[in-house]
């Protein structure tokens, strides 16, 4: 039985939907169970018989976080940390997503797991040491991270373009912020895959990164959401997209400006063919 923490979120949705196809046992939840409650976690998890835990819950308002760093703390270090002392007090393995917002983003070559982390902002920050605690109160855990998520169940950046391309003639995207979209549905399959395949192998505990392949800018994921959106039929007028700079859209946090993570050490331990990010976009537009 696996239980999948965080179930009404992008990922979570996706993976929920996943295991009701292949009909795989679990059982979700969200809201309804505190993750900053560990004792309402642990008598939640000793009433199941549970072998893996999911989670994918989080805070993800990287801006707002600035300002709420107390509850961002909660659900991304405490929340964690309470959930992998539940795994270890049942026995269960542990699958923790966590965020390219570890690294701070002047690097320029991908990012491997073993790279220092040095997070910049509340959220990078707090998401770090939720990897660290994970570590601390459950050694039986994986952690993936990932980077420039998106899918049909939540709020995110190909939504919102094909949304101000049906309204505007012109949208400027930031050209200056390197990194890997990542089609949620592809990181879910991935996380079954790590499932599928630690249960029927030794496949090292540790930190493991996931992205679609290649890596562009928002610039040149915008002008691929607008030529595909254009072709499929999900956008019906005209837009121009137009580069700009990040200092043009000021925010609280900067954002890192290479975000691109190396994948050798997930793609040689589950031998997996990662796809493009065009045709993961194409897919997810279909």
């Amino acid at each position: 039985m696996i239980w999948l923490i965080g179930n009404k979120g992008m990922l979570g949705t996706e993976l929920a939907l996943l295991f009701e196809e292949k009909k795989i046992p679990y059982i979700g939840t969200d809201r309804e169970l505190d993750i900053t409650d560990p004792a309402a976690l642990n008598a939640f998890a000793v009433q199941q018989a549970i072998t893996w835990i999911v989670n994918c819950a989080a805070y993800t308002a990287v801006d707002k976080a600035e300002d709420d760093v107390d509850r961002c703390r909660l659900l991304n270090s405490a929340g964690p940390a309470n959930i992998a002392a539940a795994a270890r007090y049942i026995k269960a393995r542990l699958i923790h997503i966590s965020t390219d917002y570890v690294f701070n983003g002047t690097g320029n070559r991908p990012y491997r797991e073993d790279d220092p982390a040095c997070p910049i902002g509340v959220y990078g920050l707090t998401k770090r040491e939720g990897e660290i605690k994970v570590f601390e109160h459950n050694d039986a855990s994986y952690i993936i991270r990932s980077a420039w998520l998106y899918g049909k169940h939540g709020n995110n950046f190909v939504h919102t373009m094909l949304k101000l391309m049906e309204e505007r003639d012109r949208v400027s995207v930031v050209n200056d912020q390197r990194g890997s979209p990542t089609w949620a549905g592809d990181l879910a399959r991935t996380v079954l895959a790590l499932i599928t395949a630690a249960d029927s192998k030794a496949v090292p505990y540790g930190i493991y990164h996931y992205t679609n392949e290649g890596n562009i800018t928002w610039f040149d994921f915008a002008q691929e959401i607008y030529a595909q959106g254009r072709r499929l039929g999900r956008l019906t007028k005209d837009c121009a997209v137009t580069p700009c700079t990040s200092d043009e859209f000021p925010a609280k946090v900067k954002r890192p400006a290479y975000s691109v993570l190396d994948k050798t050490k997930i793609k040689t331990a589950l031998g997996l063919e990662i796809p493009a990010w065009d045709l993961s976009l194409g897919k997810f537009l279909r």
